[in-house]
């Protein structure tokens, strides 16, 4: 039959020598796979398996019998692997005789001895039966190995009270250096002892001789009586003597050995007492012994003593042992009632519960003190964290905050992980027209902050024993073997099976003081009063700042992470999930409002310098403030393991969306407050400078006061910019961060971007076409003309020249700003000029041939002059204005009329030329 495992190898035995029934440790390999596989275990033949006890499969302790062998294998057979080999022997030594009177630490079977001392063939008092010195002389121990003076002696013994007592082999081990003069007074010694034992023995014959010669005497006159006469009388009397002899013999005798009887029988109550408190000193000096333990926090050796006084005498009868046990009982008490103090004080290391926990199990203490132990670092928890949230708030009311962090900056606050919670933070400010003075300011965190920090820190750090306790109290780990066997552990898997929900419900309540302390600091607005009342108490003198809500957010949620990991069920954990949800909602919402306000105060950074695409720094800082603001939202947006999106909600959808719409309307109504704003200093003169300086109006200081037209021009610049460019951009940013409604956003920006550049372009027309087609009428009546009686046209009149010259001024005006609005501004001028001149051509009544041609001619020089501008509105206009005018008869007129248009063109070609660049300058564009 083949074994499913080898054979068992002992390949070690600690010690590996020692007399019987020495404890010994064996070590190998295959020594079997448990207790019950371990059937044989023989050390030097003898049979040893009734005290092994298995600990491993390599590793055996058990007691060595009482072996025939003196030196043999430590033979180990399982079940598993059948008999197995040794590669050590054990070497089995005899024990040495200990003697009635001497020091042992181990009980002496006096049975020899007694048997020795009630041997009445030999007279010879007890206490000689063996000597300490039989010779009387120093004794001094040789040097001779012990296995040469047993080879040397076979079967022969050194003690002189055995039976194979060795004469020369107890003087060669006793006196082998003795000189011969001490050896001769050994001898002395020797006869002297004899001599006194025959005369101790003659003495107590004759101590006893007038008693046998009385009894003597009294048997042999009963014998002569009896020969004399036979009668009962001298029966009677005989018999009565003898009564008296044998009285007078007892009492003599207890007369002479009263004393010599009193001392036996206190020497006999004296060693009875001292062999009880040998034998069971250890019940008598458990209770010393174990307050000496006690105080050194040796708890095991005071537990190991307890159950082996428990299973000694814990049902004895005995009045002395009762008395002894039950002060041990009553320490033992004192050391529950130690244990559980220990047990339930706080803070405490995990290491120590269990140990706490193990030590009462082992002690059966009453009632279940692992649950115990459970109920108060819950409560503990709960104050902690009460704690934390009422030192925060009187260091605020302490120590008010001398920097609000809801200033305007471009903040930017360092990462802080939960492990190395901060409670300050940096923030970073900068300027973008100081880029040279990057200047670093540090607040410190506002306590809301620094109170969730370290509240997460707090649980997150006490939550995870607190869980680990429950869970040994589940599986049972927390008890030791001995609980194991006495059905200890079984209770308390019950009990833990019982209190599952009550755990649940601390773990519950845990997480709702977080959450709800959380929700106190930072959104007090989601408690009700009562709650408000005990988790709030913060002075909320302004709203936490966007800036630091991510960082508050980060920090729930590697709390959340750090809990999760712990294997806590979800539906404990969805608080805080819900909890990251309003923060999250918070966060953006409460970003986006100040995202709003500072695009508010943009108006005010406006320095009104253009670029060569007629740009100012405002579209770029608009555009930068939004994307800094969509970047601080990234981490919030990011949805972790466990989250949902937040556009996932119709509401905050809606919301967000309407925030973000607000955001870009507060934008067009800066630039509509910008583009309109009073000012009462401004100063034209610069107008009449020189049109073709291209320094005109882009070298103004940012502090110089501007013209309503120049700053609806550059504001118009700005929208054009904003419409092509900054807010399709601002859209693929929305879209990127997720935002359901950027489309949305970006329609209702642009309907309203539109509304307002349409009503500042209709304002500047209106500034700019109004006064040239107002002069147009008084220009043209100007000296009295009449179109029934003038003279002959000889060029193109003043009124008309005045109009080009002011349509050239507001072409340069634009021109200067950005060229993109040059074709749109000055359509509309001219159309707004050419529908004044058809009006006006309609108005007259009737045309002289003269007048006709006049009006001709400037019609036709005006419409040449701006042809570059032209639009279908004014060709009609001009069209009507021409139709309105009688046509030319002969062709001298019309050569005249050729004549003089060239000689007008000729003559204006410097000021026309603008025209001609803006329109190669349109055809490029």
């Amino acid at each position: 039959m083949s074994h499913a495992r080898k054979p068992p190898l002992v390949t070690g035995i600690s010690p590996n020598e020692g007399i019987s029934w020495t404890k010994v440790t064996i070590r190998g390999e295959n020594l079997g796979m448990g207790p019950t596989d371990l059937i044989g275990l023989t050390i030097c033949g003898h049979n040893c398996l009734l005290t092994a006890e298995w600990m491993s499969a390599s590793k055996i302790v058990c007691r060595v019998g009482q072996a025939k062998n003196d030196k043999g294998d430590i033979i180990v057979t399982t079940k598993s692997g059948g008999k197995g080999t040794s590669t050590v022997s054990f070497k089995l030594l005899k024990p040495d005789k200990i003697g009635i009177l001497d020091q042992s630490a181990v009980w002496v079977d006096e049975i020899n001895y007694y048997d020795m001392r009630t041997d009445r063939n030999k007279g010879m008092p007890p206490l000689s039966l063996r000597p300490a010195n039989p010779l009387g002389i120093e004794i001094d121990k040789g040097k001779f190995p012990q296995k040469e003076l047993e080879a040397l002696f076979p079967g022969m013994s050194a003690d002189f009270t055995s039976e194979n007592f060795s004469a020369a082999w107890y003087l060669i081990e006793n006196h082998s250096t003795t000189s011969f003069e001490q050896l001769k007074m050994a001898v002395m010694n020797l006869k002297k002892q004899a001599n006194k034992k025959n005369e101790g023995s003659l003495q107590y014959v004759k101590g006893g001789l007038s008693t046998f010669f009385e009894a003597q005497d009294a048997l042999s006159a009963i014998h002569q009586k009896l020969e004399a006469d036979g009668t009962e009388k001298v029966e009677g009397s005989m018999t009565q003597k003898l009564e008296n002899v044998l009285n007078r013999a007892s009492n003599t005798a207890d007369t002479l050995f009263q004393e010599v009887l009193g001392r036996k029988d206190k020497a006999d109550s004296t060693r009875n007492a001292l062999n009880v408190l040998q034998r069971f000193k250890f019940l008598f000096n458990l209770p010393l012994n174990i307050e000496r333990n006690i105080q050194k926090g040796d708890y095991d050796v005071v537990i190991n003593d307890y159950e082996k006084a428990k299973s000694l005498f814990g049902k004895t009868e005995v009045q002395v042992f009762k008395k002894y046990y039950a002060e041990v009982e009553t320490r033992v008490d004192a050391l529950r009632k130690l244990l559980l103090d220990k047990l339930l004080e706080t803070p405490s290391t995990l290491h120590d519960q269990k140990r706490y926990i193990r030590y009462l199990s082992d002690l059966h203490a009453e009632g279940d003190p692992a649950w115990q132990c459970i109920a108060a670092q819950h409560k503990w928890i709960l104050q902690l964290m009460h704690n934390c949230k009422e030192s925060y708030i009187k260091e605020q009311k302490g120590n008010p905050l001398l920097h609000s962090p809801m200033l305007d900056l471009d903040s930017e606050v360092r990462s802080s992980s939960l492990g190395h919670l901060s409670r300050s933070a940096s923030l970073k400010r900068g300027s973008s027209n100081q880029s040279s003075r990057d200047e670093t300011w540090r607040f410190k965190a506002p306590q809301q902050v620094a109170f969730v920090e370290k509240l997460t820190k707090l649980v997150v750090s006490q939550l995870p024993n607190f869980w680990k306790l429950w869970i040994s109290y589940v599986n049972g780990s927390l008890f030791s073997e001995t609980a194991e066997k006495s059905g200890q552990m079984e209770r308390s898997k019950k009990n833990a099976r019982q209190r599952q929900n009550d755990f649940k419900m601390m773990i519950q309540q845990v997480m709702k003081s977080l959450v709800k302390l959380i929700r106190g600091a930072l959104l007090p607005f989601s408690l009700g009063e009562s709650e408000l009342r005990e988790y709030g108490g913060w002075e909320m003198k302004s709203e936490l700042s966007g800036q630091w809500l991510p960082h508050v957010i980060q920090t729930v949620r590697l709390s959340y992470e750090s809990l999760a990991a712990l294997e806590i069920p979800n539906d404990m954990l969805q608080i805080i999930q819900d909890l990251i949800l309003d923060l999250r909602v918070r966060c953006i919402m409460i970003t986006l409002q100040h995202t709003a306000e500072d695009v508010k105060r943009l108006a005010e950074k406006e320095d009104w310098v253009v670029d060569n695409e007629g740009l100012t720094s405002l579209p770029s800082q608009f555009e930068q403030c939004i994307v800094h603001s969509l970047q601080s939202l990234k981490g919030v947006l990011d949805c972790k393991p466990g989250e949902t999106s937040l556009f996932q909600h119709p509401k905050i959808q809606e919301e967000v969306c309407r925030l973000s719409t607000d955001i870009m309307q507060v934008f067009i109504d800066c630039l509509e407050q910008l583009s309109t704003k009073p000012d009462s200093d401004v100063d034209n003169a610069h107008l009449s400078a020189d049109v073709s300086s291209s320094d005109l109006f882009g070298s103004i200081h940012e502090d110089s006061s501007l013209s309503l037209e120049r700053r609806l021009l550059i504001v118009l610049s700005n929208c054009c910019y904003l419409e092509r460019h900054t807010f399709l951009n601002l859209a693929e940013h929305f879209e990127k961060h997720g935002f359901q409604g950027a489309e949305k956003i970006t329609q209702v920006s642009m309907d309203s971007l539109k509304e307002l550049d349409q009503r500042l372009f209709e304002m500047y027309i209106e500034l700019k076409a109004d006064p040239i087609v107002g002069s147009l009428e008084p220009g043209i009546y100007a000296g009295y003309f009449d179109w029934k009686d003038c003279l002959p046209p000889t060029g193109v009149r003043n009124y008309l020249k005045e109009a080009l010259v002011h349509i050239i001024a507001a072409h340069a005006e634009v021109f200067a700003i950005s060229k993109e609005l040059v074709p749109r501004v000055l359509s509309r001028i001219v159309e707004a000029v050419a529908e004044e001149l058809s009006r006006l051509m309609q108005c007259v009544s009737s045309f002289s041939r003269n007048g006709a041609l006049q009006a001709r001619l400037e019609i036709c020089a005006l419409r040449d002059a701006v042809a570059v501008f032209l639009t279908s509105e004014s060709n009609s206009s001009f069209k009507q204005a021409l139709e309105a005018l009688p046509q030319l008869s002969s062709g001298g007129d019309k050569k005249l009329l050729e004549e003089l248009l060239n000689i007008f063109k000729s003559s204006m070609q410097l000021q026309l030329t603008c025209f001609q660049a803006s329109s190669s300058t349109m055809v490029k564009t």
